[in-house]
């Protein structure tokens, strides 16, 4: 059915934009402490912003995983 097939789609476009989600909040949280350290006088690393790469990484795994699900329920669907 063309629906898991338009699923599959959907999920593999969703974890390709959660990557470029999660580039763009880590370079800019990465910067952003940077800053804070020189000019603010924080005493946190500016490596911390890499922890956001965590949840992120996650729903990337559950959005191929799902993108996978149902790409394999689209084939089962056409070789009936």
């Amino acid at each position: 059915m063309k629906k898991y097939k338009r699923l599959s789609y959907f999920f593999l476009g969703l974890a390709i934009l959660l990557s470029n989600f999660c580039a763009a909040t880590v370079a800019y949280n990465y910067c952003n402490l940077q800053w804070m350290i020189v000019y603010q006088g924080f005493s946190a690393p500016a490596s911390i912003a890499f922890f956001l790469i965590i949840p992120y990484t996650v729903g990337i795994i559950i959005c191929l995983i799902l993108a996978w699900f149902f790409f394999q329920k689209y084939q089962k669907s056409i070789s009936r």
